[in-house]
This record gives C-alpha cells, structure tokens and sequence, in this order.
C-alpha cells in the first residue's frame, strides 16, 4: 500500500491537495461570511474563458485563466461595490460570456482537447511541479495578506458600513476579497473543476461553522477538515478509479450531513 507514495504524480496530488486546501479554507471563509458564494460562482463559471484563451492561443494555462479572472472580479467589484441592485444581472452575464467565449475558442482550436474533463471536474492527479509552485506562491501571498490586513478583512466583512465610518479602505478590501478568491477558483479547478468548485470553497466552511467561534478559528478548522476530505476523497479515486473531484465532494458532504444532523439530534 506503501508503495503508491514512490510515484510522482501522488506525491504532487498530495502537496497540491494540502495547499488548495489551506487556500479554500481562509479565502472560503471571506466569501461565505461576505455573502459572495454567488459571486465567486460568476467568476468560477467565467473562468472557462480564460481555459479558452489558453488552448487557443496556446499559453500556460493557470496564468491566462488567472488573468481572466483577475479582470472579472475587478470588474464585479468595481460595478457591485455601491450598486447592489443589478448584481444578480451582471453576474449571470459574466457568467454566460465566460462560458461562452471559452466554448467558442475551444471549438476554433484545431484537434480534440481531451483534457476539458479535467477542467470541468478535476484532475488532482495530473497535477505538475509547475502547477504545484503557482499554487505554493499563492499560499504565500493569501498568507500574508490575510495576516497583515486581517482586523481590517474582519472588519469589512462583518459590517463594511461601520468599517468606511472607521476610514478603512472598504472598496479597496472588497476587491481583494473578489481578486484572492478568483485566483482560489482558478487553482482549485485543478482539484474538483470549474462546475464543484464553489462546492470545495463552501462545505468545510459550513461545517466548521458549528463548531467555530471566530472567523480565525473558522479558518483554521476549515482547513483541517479540508485537508481530511481531499486526503480521504484522493484515496478513493485512486483505490476505485474514480474521479478525484467528485471524490473528494461526496466525502465533504457526507460529513457535512453527518454533522448537521448530529446537530439536530441533539436539538
């Protein structure tokens, strides 16, 4: 049994399975307590046109999909921040003109693309070294991010009117928020996929939210749980041959069902 950890491509499945992890837990904390699961499923969706620049024109793909993204939320941030109204309009149409645009430019692309599967649903295990030091470097960057600005993250996200009579800098924050959770998307593509993506930013965060206190320690056993659900969703794909993205999204809702109801039966 051992011995599946001498191959390569479980080894980076498993370090890239920990980092996106880490991620999706500090950066799914802010969506869920900043109410912008909704949003973050805009951008998630909108990304498949940056997969579509990237086979197109043939460029890397984490970094031209993490470009388009960055764009996207810009954009969702600059038009949401103060205008609330037409949010649910302008999210469905980044999300068709994403989906779009990438359709389009993968059906322009001369020969089959036989990884769109793996963009739609994950495919941990074809994770590269390449991809493992994007995801690496991002960490790094959420990490300090969050740490340096974290009482003024906290309080845009529990009450951003308060936090603007304090002169903190809230739209400068609501972008961040929008941009580190696009870039989150991006490489958690390579986990679960575009389509169960906002299912890996959500499910941890709402089961450690029975048990959480704060945002910090939301945070914390968010990742913990995180990391147990992709470890235990990746052993499954690979003892049965199924895909990892699925995988590891059935084993987060089961627990999340399970503790839920453990919930209601203690009621």
């Amino acid at each position: 049994m051992l011995e599946i950890f001498s191959y390569t491509f479980i080894q980076n499945a498993l370090i890239a399975g920990v980092i996106v992890s880490i991620i999706t837990a500090i950066i799914g904390s802010l969506v869920v307590v900043n109410k912008m699961v909704f949003l973050s499923g805009g951008i998630a969706h909108s990304a498949y046109g940056g997969i579509g620049i990237a086979i197109f024109f043939g460029l890397p793909m984490l970094v031209s999909t993490s470009l388009f993204c960055i764009i996207v939320a810009m954009l969702i941030a600059r038009a949401s921040y103060k205008n609330r109204e037409n949010l649910d309009m302008l999210i469905g149409l980044t999300w068709a003109v994403g989906m779009s645009l990438g359709i389009i430019l993968v059906d322009l692309t001369p020969g089959y693309q036989s990884d769109l599967m793996s963009y739609l649903f994950g495919s941990l295990l074809a994770v590269s070294g390449n991809d493992i030091y994007y995801m690496a470097s991002l960490l790094v960057i959420v990490v300090i991010i969050v740490s340096i600005f974290y009482r003024d993250i906290l309080a845009v996200s529990y009450d951003i009117e308060y936090a603007d009579l304090r002169g903190v800098n809230t739209k400068f924050f609501y972008t961040i928020i929008l941009i580190l959770s696009s870039l989150t998307i991006v490489i958690s593509i390579k986990v679960v996929g575009l389509i169960l993506v906002i299912a890996l930013l959500t499910i941890p965060i709402y089961t450690s939210s029975f048990f959480a206190k704060n945002l910090f320690s939301m945070m914390t056993l968010s990742a913990l749980l995180s990391i147990t659900f992709t470890l235990f969703g990746l052993a499954i794909s690979y003892n049965f041959d199924l895909s990892s993205g699925p995988s590891i999204i059935i084993v987060s809702s089961l627990c999340a069902f399970s503790v839920y109801l453990f919930k209601e039966l203690r009621k």
